[in-house]
């Protein structure tokens, strides 16, 4: 019980923390009163496009956010004209990679395995963001 509360203690704080950034940065879904104007987010992540997928692969491979808080970030981010096939590249590549879960993984199977890593997840993510964006358009 004292190591559960102790870890509450660590991650609660930052969680609603997390939560409170990304409602300032986005706003409510469907409403744009966010910092982040809603045609940032439609211009670089929105419709089905490689460079769309591709993006939000690689920018959830190196985001480090917890499971929690990917849900009211990806719905902060749909609100604002981000695509379906975009939105699920992100939601793969985060949890299978951050920079932290890369800076351990590189110690303990060395650079080159590492880096084949990266690109795997971040070309899969890619791929079935594309197959996914295709198979059901918003």
């Amino acid at each position: 019980m004292d190591s559960t509360w102790d870890f509450a203690k660590q991650i609660l704080p930052l969680l609603f923390g997390g939560v409170l950034v990304a409602g300032l940065l986005m706003g409510r879904p469907g409403a744009e009163a966010g910092l982040i104007p809603a045609g940032i987010i439609e211009t670089l992540v929105g419709g089905n496009s490689l460079q769309a997928n591709l993006f939000a692969s690689v920018v959830g491979a190196f985001m480090y956010f917890a499971t929690l808080t990917e849900v009211p970030i990806l719905q902060g981010l749909l609100g604002l004209g981000m695509g379906q096939g975009p939105a699920l590249a992100l939601l793969l590549a985060g949890p299978a990679l951050s920079l932290p879960n890369m800076l351990v993984i590189r110690s303990i199977l060395g650079t080159k395995k590492t880096a084949v890593f990266v690109l795997l997840v971040v070309v899969m993510a890619t791929l079935s963001g594309l197959l996914y964006g295709a198979l059901f358009p918003q």
